[in-house]
């Protein structure tokens, strides 16, 4: 059998418990047909990049697979039917990876460079930065120096 990554979009306007009712009968959908769900994440509400089908936000959800390709074939085939799901990709994997996915994993801050100046050498004062020196550069055109303006 291979191994598959599956994440589905499901409209905004389903509770999470439908969410959780999706993935149980798509699950079901693979074992009947002889595959295995492995890991299943569930990502919450988040907002698309651009409206799908009258949405601003979807349901998102992922799931690892060991199923013979029938399988996914049948769980594609009812996703198309289902006015639930907005989108669906399945991709084939070598492996599937251990612990959660990019998605779930909390982006350390401490990683971050600090804006404390600590990073950055002594903070300056206002007036305190260098003036531009243009050297014996001429005047712009035919205006005279900037002193002379008014």
């Amino acid at each position: 059998m291979a191994l598959y990554e599956h994440v589905f979009l499901a409209r905004q306007d389903v509770s999470a418990q439908q969410v959780d009712a999706l993935v149980e009968q798509y699950k079901g959908v693979i074992e009947a047909n002889g595959g295995k769900v492995g890991r299943i994440e569930n990502w919450g509400l988040k907002s698309l990049t651009y409206r799908i089908k009258k949405n601003r936000k979807a349901h998102y959800a992922l799931m690892d697979i060991d199923a013979p390709p029938a399988a996914i074939h049948e769980m594609e085939r009812q996703m198309r039917i289902n006015e639930d799901i907005l989108r669906y990709m399945t991709i084939a994997v070598e492996a599937h990876e251990e612990g959660p996915s990019a998605m779930m994993q909390k982006r350390d801050r401490d990683d971050r460079p600090r804006r404390d100046g600590d990073d950055r050498g002594p903070r300056r004062e206002f007036g305190d930065r260098p003036r531009r020196d243009f050297g014996d550069r001429p005047p712009r055109g035919d205006r005279p120096p900037r002193e002379d303006r008014a």
